[in-house]
């Protein structure tokens, strides 16, 4: 793997040995690739992914437009399950650009953290 690869995970282990995520307040976990950007909603006690959303989806506009895309759609679903409260999971990613993008989305949605 490349280093930059083994620096990511890393910092994602220290980030996950801090937080989790529960059913009344789920973890919001984000991977960013380079073409597509994902997020999903997951419940840490049992292991279940809640709901989730990609960009591969969204074939139109920026990488940033689409991750502002994924961040409104996983807010919306989010109140469909009645889920205000969520922790942030940068997934080792820096909190800039197309993650950053994406939160800000999710809370102009109506989701906390």
């Amino acid at each position: 793997m490349l280093k930059k690869t083994l620096n990511r995970l890393r910092i994602k282990a220290r980030i996950r040995s801090t937080i989790s995520g529960s059913a009344k307040r789920p973890r919001l976990a984000v991977f960013r690739s380079n073409t597509s950007i994902y997020a999903q909603l997951i419940d840490d006690t049992t292991g279940t992914t809640l709901v989730g959303t990609s960009s591969m989806k969204i074939a139109k506009g920026t990488k940033s437009e689409q991750a502002i895309a994924v961040g409104t759609e996983i807010a919306t679903k989010a109140k469909e399950l009645k889920i205000k409260d969520v922790v942030f999971d940068r997934g080792g990613f820096l909190y800039h650009g197309r993650v950053k993008a994406l939160a800000d989305a999710a809370r102009k949605g109506g989701l906390k953290f």
